[in-house]
């Protein structure tokens, strides 16, 4: 049989190294310790795998869960072998903490190294006109596994002040505490609006990431 299809490129990656790129849009985990990953985002596995819901841990955290309606279902997985993630062909990279935090929408993570803790953070500000804005702040020592739909770019917030559609904003500094900016008046809320009403407002030390694309709108099941 004879096909582009096999090529080289299109062949898994051996490798030693526990989170591995196979390709810009695919990340390969090799099993040992446990990883947390978002529902939905594995493609593909090869050895014995077990999947299973994982739960907030905590009381405060399922009662934000509650409160918040944050919708970021994970699972546990656990076994021997290797486990595939990806999520709408989005490009894929892994962030490595050694003691610092990171704060990410829920959309942009695909999975982490079950050492992580993780809380879920609410936007100051963002209210029923912003769509409630919350995101997960990811903390310790460990792996990280996060998609842009699209190449993102980083932004120096330290240089001047930044604004970020929050649909835009894959990731940011922990130690960034971002407000809401609102451009909406009373005049164009009655005419509709421009669509750019809110934004995430970002100033000081620290980083965010932006993706070329406001996201896929979310499926609701059901």
């Amino acid at each position: 049989m004879r096909s582009e299809l096999f090529a080289q490129d299109h062949f898994e990656r051996p490798s030693q190294e526990r989170w591995t790129r196979q390709s810009d849009r695919m990340l390969r985990v090799g099993l040992g310790p446990d990883v947390v990953a978002t529902k939905g985002a594995m493609v593909a596995y090869q050895g014995g795998m077990a999947f299973r819901h994982e739960g907030s841990g905590s009381v405060g955290k399922l009662m934000k869960k509650m409160l918040t309606s944050e919708d970021a279902p994970m699972m546990r997985v656990s076994g021997e072998g290797e486990v595939f993630f990806a999520r709408q062909a989005r490009h894929v990279f892994t962030v490595l903490l050694e003691g610092e935090a990171i704060t990410v929408g829920s959309a942009s993570l695909l999975a982490f190294d079950d050492t992580l803790s993780w809380d879920i953070r609410r936007v100051g500000g963002a209210g029923l006109m912003a769509g409630g804005l919350f995101n997960l702040e990811l903390s310790g020592h460990g792996v990280l596994a996060l998609c842009s739909d699209g190449p993102p770019m980083i932004l120096d917030c330290s240089v001047r002040p930044t604004y970020v559609d929050p649909q835009a904003a894959v990731a940011w500094s922990a130690n960034l505490v971002p407000g809401i900016r609102n451009d909406l008046s009373m005049g164009s809320l009655l005419r509709g609006g421009s669509g750019e009403a809110f934004q995430l407002a970002f100033s000081g030390p620290g980083f965010v990431v932006v993706q070329p694309s406001e996201g896929v709108p979310a499926v609701r099941q059901g």
